[in-house]
């Protein structure tokens, strides 16, 4: 019997993506590289204020797109913005990408690069980190060399934590003179290193950023997209007209006024970022030097038993063994220093 219905061959050689997403309520979550304090009070009253003509109507977002570009030091036209992180990459394969067109990006590293590259029918070129975990910069700029359509580059990376300094990413842009270069800045609030600046004077530098780890929104999706005005104006053709939601709005607004939240939550995740590294120095584990809100952690054959022991505990921790292709991996998010004291507890107890 046949079927009027045919899917594409693009989705059907995909592998799904299947986060752990259930069975996390009432848990210490360092899994997903959230933010275990929460987000600002501002934001919880500001939603308390939201009112029924407002979750009725089609959301408005020209000012708190003003706002938002007044906060990020940019022009309203240099910024779209996008229902989290993963709209705004899509928006970029949507914009610059062709069937067959080569993308490249360095594995291990955030999955939706591929998962949207893969979507739109695109050839994926990946170099990896080595067992340091250090940036394969002889591929990667031989990959450029080719000339690939988009280049996504989170700075700093996850799992690996990696932080390209701001002449490494100018070493990059002149080496893609004919690439989309796609600077994912999802951890800057922990790294401090930006280039969106830089928009305006490389058209082919897109900037993402996300309310979603040190504002602590990550519930209600919505992120930033920063890029040469006449790019911008191309890219708006391509969004869908109401990409945010109403209650994701009034909290992004609310989170801009509080930045002392922001200031806050940084330095308690760096200390924590501090005290995590002594911890695994005391036991002996191997880690990766981090610019992120997480670390990465090798455990080796004890993974496994590990992870499921603080599961067991109440405590969330993300094994990314899979990524590396062998077993020992370990991405740990950074919470507060009483949430991390209490990790290295458990920990000191299991091993």
């Amino acid at each position: 019997m046949t079927t009027p219905t045919r899917v594409r061959r693009a989705v059907e050689r995909m592998h799904a993506y299947h986060p752990p997403l259930e069975g996390r309520t009432d848990k210490l979550r360092l899994d997903f590289n959230e933010n275990p304090i929460g987000c600002s009070p501002a934001v919880r009253r500001a939603l308390a204020k939201l009112g029924a003509a407002s979750i009725s109507a089609y959301p408005e977002q020209e000012a708190v797109c003003r706002k938002a570009a007044k906060f990020f030091g940019v022009e309203p036209a240099e910024l779209l913005l996008t229902n989290g992180t993963d709209e705004g990459l899509s928006l970029v394969v949507n914009a610059f990408v062709e069937p067959r067109d080569k993308l490249l990006v360095v594995e291990p590293t955030f999955a939706m690069y591929r998962f949207y590259s893969e979507l739109a029918g695109a050839r994926i070129v990946a170099p990896r980190y080595d067992a340091a975990m250090c940036f394969p910069w002889n591929n990667v700029l031989a990959a450029l060399r080719a000339g690939p359509r988009v280049f996504f580059l989170p700075n700093p990376n996850s799992p690996t934590g990696n932080l390209l300094s701001t002449r490494e990413l100018q070493r990059i842009l002149k080496a893609a003179p004919r690439t989309m270069v796609v600077i994912d800045e999802a951890y800057f609030e922990f790294s401090g290193v930006t280039v969106i600046p830089w928009i305006r004077r490389h058209k082919n530098l897109i900037v993402t950023r996300t309310f979603s780890k040190a504002a602590g929104l990550a519930g209600l999706r919505i992120g930033c997209i920063f890029v040469h005005r006449e790019m911008a104006a191309t890219m708006r053709k391509a969004q869908s007209p109401y990409p945010v939601n109403a209650a994701a709005l009034v909290a992004a607004e609310a989170a801009m006024r509080d930045r002392a939240f922001i200031a806050r939550t940084v330095r308690e995740v760096r200390r924590s970022r501090v005290e995590l590294a002594r911890g695994m120095k005391r036991f002996g584990v191997q880690f990766f030097p981090s610019a992120g809100n997480f670390v990465l952690v090798h455990f080796g054959e004890r993974t496994k038993r590990i992870v499921a022991a603080l599961a067991r505990k109440g405590i969330l921790v993300r094994d990314r063994s899979s990524d590396f292709g062998g077993e020992g991996y370990v991405r740990i998010t950074l919470g507060t220093l009483a949430q991390t004291r209490r990790l290295l507890r458990e920990l000191k107890e299991i091993l």
